[in-house]
């Protein structure tokens, strides 16, 4: 089944159940504030084998005990589709206390 870019109307309906997760442009963002820089670095870690399960990939920044994605889908022209909302839903699954700011 090919993946279909979402319309503005899904993105927000799905935006709504991920609290912490934007559209910046034409990419699904999310940013981290982690306890240490080990934990941020443990955090990117998870989220690259979750990306490798998926077989679909955010950049993603590493900063001193922060941690930022954005996603789209190269596939469909760079646009959102729910792809990137399962990426997110699964970033949120293994973040610290299911949403840590």
């Amino acid at each position: 089944m090919p993946v279909e870019p979402l319309s503005h109307k899904e993105i927000e309906d799905r935006l709504a159940e991920l609290p912490g997760w934007s559209l910046d442009g034409d990419r699904l963002t999310r940013s981290y504030r982690l306890g240490s820089h080990f934990a941020a670095t443990a955090m990117v870690v998870h989220i690259a084998q979750v990306q490798e399960e998926l077989g679909h990939h955010s950049d993603l920044t590493l900063g001193y005990n922060t941690v930022a994605l954005s996603v789209n889908t190269h596939s469909v022209g760079g646009a959102v589709t729910e792809k990137d909302f399962e990426l997110a839903r699964r970033v949120e699954d293994l973040a610290p206390g299911h949403g840590a700011h």
